[in-house]
């Protein structure tokens, strides 16, 4: 299902980004769920493709996500 809002995402996702990530989950993974709409693996897909986007713009370092440095 789309997420109106960061408030609605997973608690897992919720409790582990910091907000412009949040916002990236939740664009990435609505555009992609409406993209598969019938796919019997919608929403598995959906949150593959939203962790995706959050890794090309933040890295894991420890228990926190970071911005990644733009490239010099």
């Amino acid at each position: 299902m789309p997420y109106r809002s960061n408030k609605d995402l997973p608690l897992g996702v919720r409790h582990h980004l910091p907000p412009h990530a949040l916002d990236i989950y939740r664009e990435a993974f609505n555009h992609a769920f409406a993209s598969h709409a019938g796919d019997l693996r919608q929403e598995e897909i959906a949150h593959r493709t939203a962790w995706a986007a959050v890794k090309r713009s933040y890295v894991k370092l420890g228990d926190q996500w970071l911005p990644r440095r733009p490239a010099s």
